[in-house]
């Protein structure tokens, strides 16, 4: 019997989730993204800009999508050196199109720079009250909460950038995934691509996605991490339902064409391949190495009993990574 992990009918179409323009604080025009993007092959980008939820119908196309979404921070103030105060960040992707109410709202707080001359199209719910935000798991959990009940994919940036440790990350619930790469921060020096703070998070108990995404402010850090999203057309409920169901997966460079179990083996293809690591939830997995003057095109590994979950990590030549999601026993057998 053969079940399907990533869809096996559908499109693959590339997407990045984490983007800032100039409406807030990134130096490129919104239809500046969206040539910059598109001329790398990208159908799918989110504008993420900082406190506001700008959406950006005009960039429309039959082969060019945006989604509605923001970034909001919340920074540990009891730490006077700006430098070292930790920081967590989350971007909201809104699953409707219709839907562009910000959460977590305050009348005075939080919009900076160029985004205070864009405050007044902030579109907002009136009857709740002015949000005040506290660096704790608690009220980050809850603004996590709150946004997911409000119809937003919610996402957990950047962990080394943000200075956050297992203490913290592991405190905080209801979000739909995390970056395990996030190249702005790479391009800027930070060793953000973090499978390990995805692999704690699965391992106590997290049942959730992880992104490569750019989080770009400027040109260089444009276009070198980003996600594969496999959906029946170009079109907003059908790539935001494919977000929801973790049909995707997230890249720096290889290509995964094709992931599924058969009579309890996952067997995964791949575009070529320097190696291929199957990690598990236990101690359990395999690296498969290409033999000296070959490479690659996929693998399979045999699923073993108790192995909690499994995911996939593929390195191509350039030493550059692809990496599914993962996938638990308790789903996939």
């Amino acid at each position: 019997m053969t079940k399907y992990l990533l869809p096996e009918t559908g499109t693959f179409y590339k997407a990045n989730l984490h983007c800032h323009s100039n409406l807030s604080d990134g130096l490129m025009t919104p239809e500046e993204l969206k040539a910059r993007y598109k001329s790398m092959g990208y159908s799918v980008l989110s504008i993420t800009d900082h406190e506001i939820l700008l959406p950006h119908p005009e960039l429309n196309d039959e082969t060019f999508l945006t989604l509605n979404g923001y970034e909001m921070g919340i920074k540990d103030l009891d730490e006077p050196i700006k430098a070292r105060a930790r920081t967590c960040h989350m971007c909201l992707i809104a699953l409707e199109e219709k839907n562009r109410k910000q959460v977590c709202w305050h009348p005075e707080k939080y919009v900076k720079g160029n985004a205070l001359d864009h405050r007044h199209k902030i579109c907002f719910d009136e009857n709740t009250s002015p949000y005040e935000r506290a660096y704790t798991g608690e009220c980050i959990s809850d603004m996590m909460r709150i946004a997911r009940e409000n119809g937003f994919f919610v996402t957990y940036n950047h962990p080394s950038w943000s200075l956050e440790s297992y203490p913290e990350y592991m405190s905080y619930h209801h979000m739909h995934a995390m970056e395990i790469c996030n190249y702005g921060c790479i391009a800027d020096g930070f060793p953000d691509y973090d499978p390990r703070v995805y692999d704690d998070m699965l391992r106590g108990g997290k049942r959730i996605f992880c992104l490569g995404t750019d989080d770009n402010h400027n040109t260089y850090d444009t276009c070198g991490a980003w996600i594969m999203i496999k959906a029946d057309r170009l079109e907003y409920r059908s790539i935001t339902r494919a977000l929801e169901q973790g049909h995707f997966y997230s890249s720096r460079g290889p290509e995964i064409h094709s992931l599924r179990v058969e009579d309890g083996r996952l067997v995964v293809e791949t575009s070529s391949a320097r190696e291929i690591c199957f990690a598990c939830g236990n101690r359990y997995g395999l690296r498969l190495k290409a033999a000296e003057g070959e490479l690659l095109h996929g693998g399979s590994y045999e699923l073993p009993e108790g192995f909690g979950y499994v995911r996939v990590t593929v390195i191509d030549e350039a030493g550059l990574t692809a990496d599914t999601n993962a996938y638990f026993e308790d789903e996939i057998l």
